[in-house]
Parts: structure tokens; sequence; C-alpha cells
């Protein structure tokens, strides 16, 4: 367990230490669009698709309290035909696509790129800025791609902060310590932004290092929960808030439509029910948009798996304790200390990513429930 989680160490050192400048270069220009009234459009299909989910939710809803929110807007559903019919020429796109490739999204990519959009091939070869796939397991590729639009999102706040001359950074102290009140030249920006982004990526590496040295039997046995659910005749009921909302759907689409190699595992994600969410919330409140679709879609054998960075998420909370008294196995991936969740005994199995800071917390949570999808391949009867 442990050298599984361990085997994006490497690969993640090589891609930061190589892509960081130019991480840094393409972030600026990123900052310069949206201060010309630019947009983020995101795109990719099946599970790429989440990542455009995640992007879009953490520009337009950013984690440190007070920066501004971003345009950014998820196209997966149509965008073919929906991202040449709206981008404008100071926009930015970022297509999706696994270590295979993906035509259609070369071929959008290219139609905006002649257009003036400033475009991101995460992975791909053919857009202003285009990564090769850091690996050709679909599973790391993806989780050191998240954390490079990660490192995307939290610098083009600190680009903003340092053309808006005298104001202090605030919240962006923490990310970035080198920036203050006093104007910096933008080459000097640059290169303290690229050594920042390395360290980021470094401290992920810890911290996963953290969490196969003390969680590595507790990933095995929600690993083995789930298969026993599975082999039994049930399915994995996900749900999360946010971020955790795309690995939700991110993890579903892995069980239900997987890499090629892998075999298909029963599941869904109550994270992917936009209309059922709304409706609920709308009609009840936040809290019951997942307890409702739990109490409508439970089955005999059915396991449920919660990701949340906090582990205090009240709809979270209530949809394990609906579970509970259902007498359903509970898995949670959790953040933080594990919160309520762990203070209230709802998981069976809970597997925490001790840390406080959510992009963090998020990509090595990635790294957990691929590594949980690796081990069900063996784990459950064809």
């Amino acid at each position: 367990m442990a050298d599984r989680l361990l085997a994006r160490n490497p690969i993640s050192d090589a891609l930061f230490e190589t892509e960081a400048r130019r991480l840094a270069e393409s972030c600026k220009e990123m900052s310069d669009r949206f201060l010309r009234g630019g947009r983020l459009l995101a795109f990719g299909n099946g599970a790429s698709a989440t990542d455009a989910q995640h992007v879009s939710v953490e520009f337009v809803h950013p984690v440190i309290v007070g920066k501004r929110a971003l345009p950014a807007l998820d196209l997966s559903a149509a965008f073919e035909q929906w991202a040449p019919a709206i981008a404008k020429p100071e926009d930015m796109a970022m297509g999706f696509a696994p270590p295979r490739g993906d035509t259609t999204i070369d071929e959008t990519l290219r139609g905006l790129r002649q257009r003036g959009v400033y475009t991101f091939a995460l992975s791909g070869q053919n857009a202003d800025f285009a990564l090769e796939a850091p690996s050709d397991d679909t599973f790391i590729s993806q989780e050191l791609i998240e954390i490079l639009y990660h490192t995307l999102w939290e610098t083009v706040h600190v680009y903003f902060e340092h053309a808006e001359q005298g104001h202090d950074v605030g919240n962006a102290g923490f990310l970035y310590p080198f920036l203050g009140k006093e104007k910096q030249e933008t080459g000097s920006v640059l290169d303290s932004v690229a050594k920042s982004i390395v360290t980021k990526a470094a401290d992920v590496n810890v911290l996963r290092e953290q969490v196969a040295q003390s969680q590595s039997e507790r990933i095995s046995d929600a690993a083995a929960a789930i298969a026993d659910a599975v082999n039994s005749g049930g399915k994995l009921i996900l749900l999360g808030n946010g971020g955790s909302a795309t690995d939700a759907n991110d993890l579903a689409l892995d069980c239900v439509a997987p890499p090629a190699g892998y075999s298909t595992i029963p599941a869904i994600s109550l994270s992917m029910e936009p209309a059922n969410i709304s409706a609920i919330a709308n009609d009840i409140g936040t809290d019951a948009i997942y307890v409702r679709q739990l109490i409508a879609q439970a089955a005999p054998h059915d396991i449920v798996v919660a990701l949340s960075t906090s582990g205090g998420s009240s709809n979270i909370i209530a949809a394990l304790g609906e579970a509970r008294k259902r007498r359903m196995p509970t898995v949670a991936i959790l953040g933080y200390d594990g919160g309520e969740i762990v203070r209230r005994g709802l998981a069976d199995h809970a597997v925490i990513v001790t840390s406080d800071y959510i992009p963090r917390i998020q990509e090595v949570q990635a790294s957990v429930y691929h590594v949980i999808r690796d081990m069900l391949e063996q784990m459950v009867n064809g």
C-alpha cells in the first residue's frame, strides 16, 4: 500500500522541477486576461470532465477567504459546440485528457487558439501551454495535473496582488511570503513563484509520505469493505461538496467507465445530480441534499463513501447518520483531524489526510481513492 502511494513522488518531482517556470509564466498570462474580463473555459470527457468541474469551483468559489471570485465555466456537457459559441479572444481554455489523448479535446483547443484564446492542454500537445502526460498511469497523471491546476489557481491571486500596488497581500501572504506591500519587478516575481510551485509540489509529497506511513492499514481495510459490499451485490454511493464533489464524481466514473484494462464496478455519485441537489436545497435545505437522495437510492449491500476535507459538513454528516440507521457500511476519506465525522463515529473506515490546507488535502485524497480503486480490481469478483 505504501509503495503504491509513494510511486507518485518521483514522477511529481520531475514534473514540477521541469515545468515550474513555465507554469509561473502561463499564470501571469491568466491573471492579465482575468483583469481584462476574460473567463476560464474548462472541459473534458469522462473522468477528465471532473477536472473541469474542479477547476470551475476552485476559481469561482476560492477556499481562501477574501479572494475574488473569478469567472470559470465547466463546458464538458457539450464543449465541442459550447466553447466556440461563447469564447472571446481574452478568454482562456483548459482541456483535460488522459495519457492516451483525446482528439475532440485537441480539435476544440486548436480552434479556440486560432481565435486568440489562451489554451491549456492537460494533457496534450497543441496548446499555448501543452503538457505531455506525466505518467502512462491514468490515475497518477490525473493526480499530478490536479496539483498543477491548483498551483495555477493559487498563483493567479498572487499576480493580482502584485498588480495592485500598495495593497497588502492579506491571506495570500502564507502562500507566497515574498510578496508584501512593496511592488517588485515581474521577473523577480516569476522566479519566486516558480520556486514556490516546486515547494508546493514537494509539500504534497511529504503529506503523501505521512499518509503512507499512518493510514495504509486503514486504506486497505476501506478497500476490503468496499469489495465485500460489491461482491455481495451492492454498489458504491459517493458524495462530497465542492472540490470533494468533483472527487466523488471522479471515483464514480473510475468505477463505471474505468481506464482500459480495468473492469466495471457499480457506483453512483449523489454529487452528480444538480437538479436533485437544487430541488432539495430549495424545498428543504442544504443539509438534506444527500440524505434525501440516499433514502431514495440505498439498496441492500450498498456502501456509502464520503469525501470531505473538513469532516464537518452538515449534509455529509446527515447522510452518514442515515446510513448508520440503515446499518449500511460507511467509508470516509477526510482531512484536518477527521472532524465531526470521526468524533461522532460515523465512518466504519476513516482515512485521514492530516493537514489544514484544502488543496494539499484534496491532492493526496485523490491518491488515496485511486489506490483504493486499484486494489478493488484484484478484490472484486468478476
